[in-house]
């Protein structure tokens, strides 16, 4: 399926006619729609959404749920679309007929049991009747079937379901809130998504049905008694249903709320900085504190300091003191030896005489007694002359063994420890004084301006806006305690309906209906279960080889793991120890690549042909990624692309040389006071065009 021309009449900054014809060509898939800032380029996504759903298309993106609220409704909401100079036209009394419409013409497109060369969807606003109309034409007429089943029905079932066209039409900027999806209800809402496209959820509606089935046939053999038990249990889940509705919508808006007013007070405190003001009285204080703190904490690292440059000339003389601590242990060797000298020769001699008398007892010979005594004289000669080779050396400074042993200890201490201490001080000592010259220059500036005038408005209105952010977290939080309430009353409420269904008895007549459809949801259980595992490791392979194809840190994402639990499917990132990789860790550029890769991913599992619209394309990515996407994704995403960039920030000339083999056809969005309009060039002369024509380049 592809999209051969679109035609706008006065939607929004396109007023009158105006039409874009895109030819799509097999070969080159790549359609280029160019346009600065508030030129309608958003716009242009805008209307497709608007004529394939109309009021539907609240259900595509919240971006839209928010826009039809913001202007009070849908009623509201569809008036905004005239473009605005058309409609004070109209008011001002002028024959303008007041019509908003947008046209497109899809090729290539199959319909089962409908042959067919093209289908025109066409929808009109018009604003003198306040009535909307959807018209589709099949080869040129209106077709029976697609009456009986309704124009809206055909939309969403024959051409793009709106659950999945979030897929097909996105802002690449946006899309990484697939990658930031945390909270049950987030994950819940992209697994309806998920189960879309990967045709799960037509299983999952039948299994619903069933369900429906299942609890009807129960339900009509109750008794009137147990029908008004039954009746008020189910008005009670329903006005539960709408409370927890309430609050969530409540909370929903309380978020709005505190992000506006954190907003607001980000920005007041950054009014106060730029004054020199942008701290209160109890900060100063604190800052004060913080001062005397530092001010001690200089006064010990400077005594610290101290210490070690008493020693420090020591540590300069470095091979005099090495010499020095030899001199020493000579010294003790000698001091050591002159104290023994006595006591030792009293041992040797009575040595010698209990050794003679043993030899004696042992029988020996005198020639051999002789040479024992001979050789005992021998060594004790040989002992005392190392004493004198160690009485040689002079006696210099004489140290007592404590004056030795404090010397030592301040000597391994330079060897070993010395450096490492005085550099740390050093830059305890720079740490500090850093610090301190930045708290009191902040005191100074703060003392300074404290009777400014501005700074004293800013200062009050802070204050209002964080007493206002105290009171939307504690109207939250009182919201956040009355859901858990409501949701224990309603899973009470469910449980005791369920119990009561449990004592109905079948209808003998529906009987054998009720055991079929029980065996049908059995069967169709299985049969999702089977499909959502297949589905599973399809889309696993899928992503990691989209994604080795667009990263370029190959070895980053290792692996994908799919988790399907119920109603939630949740897919993780994993490195090459298999560890879960933390999507928040992600940059937003690799959280676009993750997104890309499961937009690519989910588009090749659905089987849906259909075109693709990127607004904001390459926003995030550095120029080597930006090649992967450009060579990688978009030739291969679908067999029609059509991208929306600012030129030179979301396209640059060189990303757009990688690109031009693939490109079909080119637009620049021009703009003058009449609204904007398309202009075709030729796809080798687009940058050149721009440079000529300054109104449409973008700076």
């Amino acid at each position: 399926m592809k999209i051969n021309k679109i035609h706008f009449k006065n939607f929004r900054i396109y007023k009158g006619d105006n039409e874009i014809i895109f030819a799509p060509e097999a070969a080159k898939n790549i359609s280029i729609v160019a346009g600065k800032n508030g030129f309608g380029k958003t716009t242009f996504l805008t209307s497709l959404i608007w004529v394939f759903y109309g009021k539907m298309m609240s259900e595509v993106e919240d971006k839209y749920k928010k826009d039809i609220k913001s202007a009070g409704g849908y009623d509201k909401f569809v008036k905004t679309l005239l473009n605005r100079d058309v409609k004070i036209q109209y008011e001002n009394g002028d024959k303008i007929a007041p019509i908003v419409s947008v046209e497109i013409e899809l090729k290539d497109i199959l319909i089962p049991s409908i042959p067919c060369r093209s289908v025109i969807l066409n929808r009109t606003y018009d604003l003198r009747t306040d009535a909307e109309e959807l018209k589709v034409y099949i080869d040129g007429l209106e077709n029976e079937l697609t009456k009986e089943v309704g124009y809206e029905v055909f939309v969403n079932d024959f051409i793009l379901p709106r659950e999945i066209a979030k897929f097909f039409f996105f802002d690449a900027e946006k899309i990484v809130s697939l990658a930031e999806a945390k909270s049950k209800p987030e994950l819940r809402n992209l697994s309806k998504a998920y189960s879309e496209v990967l045709g799960i959820k037509k299983y999952e509606d039948l299994k619903k049905n069933l369900e429906i089935l299942l609890s009807k046939l129960k339900r009509s053999g109750a008794t009137p008694l147990e029908q008004d038990k039954l009746t008020a249990l189910l008005e009670a889940h329903d006005d539960l249903e709408k409370l927890i509705e309430l609050n969530t919508d409540k909370q929903s808006n309380l978020d709005k709320e505190l992000v506006n007013y954190k907003a607001l007070s980000d920005n007041i405190q950054e009014k106060l900085i730029r004054e020199g003001n942008g701290i209160t009285l109890e900060e100063l204080q604190i800052m004060k504190l913080e001062q005397d703190i530092l001010k001690k904490e200089s006064d010990e690292i400077k005594a610290k300091l101290k210490k070690l440059m008493d020693i420090a000339p020591i540590v300069i003389a470095g091979k005099k003191l090495t010499a020095l601590y030899n001199q020493l242990l000579i010294e003790q060797e000698h001091h050591s030896d002159n104290i023994d000298r006595f006591f030792l020769g009293d041992q040797l001699v009575s040595f010698t005489d209990k050794l003679l008398e043993k030899l004696d007892g042992f029988g020996f010979i005198q020639e051999e007694k002789s040479k024992v005594i001979d050789a005992l004289k021998l060594t004790i000669t040989e002992r005392q002359n190392g004493k004198d080779k160690i009485e040689d050396q002079k006696i210099l400074l004489d140290f007592t063994e404590e004056q030795f042993r404090r010397f030592e200890a301040v000597y391994n201490n330079i060897l070993n420890t010395f450096s490492n201490q005085f550099n740390s001080v050093v830059q305890k000592e720079k740490n500090n004084r850093m610090y301190l010259s930045r708290v009191s220059q902040k005191i100074k500036q703060a003392e300074a301006r404290k009777d400014n005038h501005l700074a004293k408005k800013l200062r009050e209105d802070k204050i209002i806006a964080d007493a206002k952010i105290d009171i939307i977290n504690a109207e939250r939080n009182k919201l956040i305690e009355e859901l858990g309430g409501l949701k224990v009353q309603q899973a009470s409420n469910s449980k005791v309906l369920s119990e009561t269904e449990k004592d109905f008895k079948v209808v003998k007549t529906d009987q054998k209906k009720y055991e079929v459809t029980k065996t049908l949801l059995v069967k169709i259980n299985d049969i999702i279960q089977k499909i959502k595992e297949d589905k599973k490791y399809s889309l696993q392979k899928s992503i990691i080889i989209g994604l080795k194809k667009i990263m370029h840190k190959s070895d980053f994402i290792h692996n994908v793991r799919v988790n399907v639990l119920d109603d939630v499917m949740d897919i993780e990132l994993l490195d090459k120890n298999d560890a879960i990789i933390d999507k928040d860790s992600l940059s937003k550029g690799e959280q676009q690549l993750y997104a890309t890769a499961l937009l690519k991913a989910l588009v090749d599992e659905s089987g849906i042909r259909f075109p693709v619209f990127i607004d904001s394309p390459l926003q995030k990515f550095d120029k080597y990624h930006s090649k992967n996407i450009i060579k990688e994704f978009y030739p291969a995403i679908s067999e029609q692309v059509v991208l929306f960039p600012l030129l030179e920030k979301e396209l640059s000339e060189l990303e757009y040389e990688y690109l031009k083999p693939n490109v079909n056809k080119v637009f620049v969005i021009e703009n003058n006071n009449d609204g904007s309009r398309f202009k075709s060039y030729e796809v080798d002369r687009l940058f050149s065009h721009l440079k000529e024509e300054k109104n449409v380049y973008a700076n």
